[in-house]
């Protein structure tokens, strides 16, 4: 059966392998008792757990894409097909590899899509403004997930109408994609437009009233418009959204983590110089940075064997001296997007119009990593390459350096180091065998 079909709520049941199964459970609410005639507390638990099962394999995406650019590897030997299907190809169309991120950003779709008609039938009766708020929530949540999954799936389509699991709508291309999301999240921003002041319920991500949340889905809307190559449509999205030249670069919405009761941890925080954790930053990373850059130190940590020495790590023809260390401890939020990526969005959407704007975007970002101004050509593939290079810094581990080397057709060995014999270099994630795309 299709993966999409059997993809539920986050309060009916939690990912916990690389395949989903139904599970009837006599002590909780069904979809559909969720889906007619919900109370109001019913609503607020969709809400809340939309948002929550967001988090749930956050951490494996992040790796698996960070991993196909070599910006970090996985050298621990919990698992070798990390350092060998991941890394050489041809990735199992079967395999958790494949699966297990289709199946956890689909399941946010579900919630999504089962938010929805849940308010609109809710015995609560919400007014215009009421439903407009969790519309705008909701769609502009389901619109991140579907850019998530078409980034990993990029040529190889997806389905954007999964509303019936007994009719799937077709795939689409990554293109028709990406214009999808971002009808989707104008559809959100309009719901959202009519929100009135206040939400109906908590949200954790930051940005928690209608009007805070449109800021949020207008920095998606930018990112999106910067992956379909309108530049003009980036910059008019951010000035909407909460863009700051001047702004805290982490300024953004985040997922937030906790270590009492049933809440999760931040699994992409390893702990220094343990065993088991050895996912190890590529040294092209910290050898290519210009001298005094403050993000080598924040975000790589030096590994150190049991006596306090320098250990360089060595698991399957694969080394590296620096431990990633993008967090500081497993409660640190993950951000969905932030100030500084916005930064950057700004700098290379000016490129070709305005490049002076852009260099003093760029000098922003250099400014606060402690190298100085930017005193290279400032021709358009100059500035290109330098907002890259920032990029590569500043979003380490954050989800984005392969598909930045892919938009912008440099997803070959000049930006990927292939570090062994039969190493390849992986543009998209093959789609699902269950999904018969």
């Amino acid at each position: 059966m299709k993966y999409i079909k059997y993809i539920f709520i986050s309060s009916l049941l939690i990912l916990t392998g690389c395949t989903l199964e139904e599970i009837d459970n006599p002590n909780s609410p069904s979809e559909e008792t969720f889906a007619q005639n919900a109370t109001q507390a019913d609503i607020q638990l969709l809400a809340v757990g939309l948002e929550a099962v967001m988090r749930n394999d956050i951490a494996f995406h992040y790796n698996t894409v960070s991993m196909l650019a070599r910006e970090y590897y996985d050298l621990s030997g919990v698992d070798p097909r990390y350092t060998g299907e991941l890394l050489k190809g041809p990735l199992d169309n079967n395999g958790f590899l494949t699966t297990r991120s289709f199946a956890a950003w689909y399941k946010v779709v579900k919630s999504a899509n089962l938010l929805i008609p849940a308010v609109e039938n809710s015995a609560a009766g919400f007014d215009n403004q009421t439903k407009n708020g969790y519309y705008g929530f909701a769609k502009t949540l389901k619109a991140y997930a579907l850019l998530m999954v078409a980034n990993r799936q990029y040529t190889n389509g997806i389905r954007i109408d999964v509303s019936d699991p007994d009719n799937l709508g077709p795939a689409v291309s990554y293109e028709e994609a990406l214009a999808a999301v971002m009808d989707l999240l104008n559809e959100a921003n309009a719901n959202l437009s009519g929100g009135g002041t206040s939400f109906d319920f908590n949200t954790t991500i930051g940005f928690d009233t209608p009007s805070e949340f449109s800021k949020f889905n207008r920095a998606l809307a930018a990112r999106v418009a910067l992956y379909q190559g309108d530049k003009q449509m980036a910059l008019t999205m951010l000035n909407s959204s909460f863009f700051d030249l001047n702004g805290d670069l982490w300024m953004g919405a985040a997922h937030e983590f906790g270590l009492t009761g049933n809440d999760l941890q931040n699994t992409l925080y390893y702990v220094p110089n343990l065993s088991g954790q050895q996912f190890m930053i590529h040294d092209s990373w910290v050898a290519d940075a210009e001298a005094g850059d403050s993000r080598v130190e924040a975000k790589s940590n030096l590994f150190l064997d049991e006596d306090g020495n320098p250990s360089t790590v060595l698991f399957d023809g694969l080394t590296a001296d620096y431990q990633i260390a993008v967090y500081d401890s497993n409660v640190d939020p993950i951000y969905l997007i932030r100030n500084e990526e916005l930064i950057l969005i700004y700098a290379e959407a000016q490129i070709g119009s305005n490049n002076s704007a852009a260099v003093n975007a760029i000098n922003i970002i250099r400014t606060a990593a402690g190298i100085g101004n930017y005193t290279g050509a400032t021709d358009d593939t100059s500035l290109v390459e330098e907002v890259l290079k920032q990029r590569r810094y500043s979003l380490l581990g954050e989800g984005h350096r392969w598909i930045d080397l892919r938009r912008l057709n440099r997803l070959n060995e000049n930006y990927v180091p292939l570090d062994r014999a039969g190493d390849n270099i992986i543009e998209a994630f093959p789609t699902p065998f269950t999904e018969g795309l």
